[in-house]
């Protein structure tokens, strides 16, 4: 069994600002993505600038910061938005859904290929092996503000989290670190690699990250004023997680056989 590390969730203070190791970790994510995306438009025939990608990475993380807290909050914190709205801007305590920082993205690539005139899954499809890369270290923010811990165990890795009671938990946030965004980054990055046709790299994405969100959900704590919220055994999370299995796959079978289709046409 290990004990959960002491970690001060604020990382320092600039006067009376203080920064939070959460915050940081969106920062850090935030810059891997651009300095990633901006080797994979110096690539040849990228088709994209400097300029874009900075353009379309700031689009991008306002939709993460908005849809993901918005989202969260319409979904695992709708009481406390109710009584408490102000908490709505307190990023900086946690609580960011994915599924809602998916929406926001979506929306935010939809108006910057929009306005920029690009097709909306070329866009996607450039920015999807960079998305674990912030999944990563949103995680690993989770884990130093010591929430969304785990189920009860007994394997010798369960954790003591603070406020979680006495017993021995998965640390199922360094799961997900492993998961969602060290495994499904190298797996997305190599698939992306080579030619694919367009969208499959973009339901690719989806697929990859809603089965192992689905499966680590069975190790994840349900959340105390949701429960499980179907069958007796389903999670918010997997839930939300379907949709997105069941669409990935559904778009990358329709880019191959699109590509087929034009190929044939030649």
């Amino acid at each position: 069994m290990l004990t959960y590390p002491q970690i001060d969730p604020v990382a320092f203070h600039i006067g009376s600002l203080k920064v939070h190791w959460y915050g940081l970790m969106y920062v850090l994510g935030f810059a891997a993505a651009w300095i990633l995306a901006s080797y994979r438009a110096h690539q040849p025939n990228s088709g994209w600038t400097s300029e874009q990608v900075s353009d379309v990475l700031f689009y991008s993380a306002l939709g993460v910061l908005i849809g993901g807290r918005v989202g969260y909050m319409l979904v695992y914190g709708w009481t406390q938005l109710l009584t408490a709205p102000w908490t709505l801007i307190e990023i900086w305590k946690g609580g960011m859904s994915f599924h809602g920082g998916l929406v926001g993205v979506c929306m935010a690539v939809w108006f910057y290929a929009r306005k920029h005139k690009k097709d909306f899954f070329s866009v996607t499809d450039f920015l999807a092996p960079l998305v674990s890369i912030g999944l990563g270290a949103g995680r690993v923010g989770n884990f130093m503000n010591g929430e969304l811990w785990g189920r009860p165990t007994d394997l010798p890795w369960g954790m003591v989290f603070p406020g979680a009671g006495i017993l021995p938990r998965h640390p199922s946030q360094i799961y997900e670190f492993f998961l969602e965004g060290i495994i499904l980054f190298l797996v997305v990055w190599w698939y992306s690699s080579t030619r694919k046709p367009e969208m499959a790299v973009s339901g690719f994405f989806l697929l990859g990250y809603g089965v192992f969100r689905f499966g680590v959900e069975f190790l994840r704590e349900p959340d105390v004023h949701l429960g499980f919220v179907l069958s007796d055994w389903m999670t918010m999370g997997q839930l939300l997680s379907i949709p997105m299995i069941i669409g990935g796959a559904i778009i990358v079978i329709y880019a191959y056989q699109k590509d087929c289709l034009k190929r044939r046409a030649i």
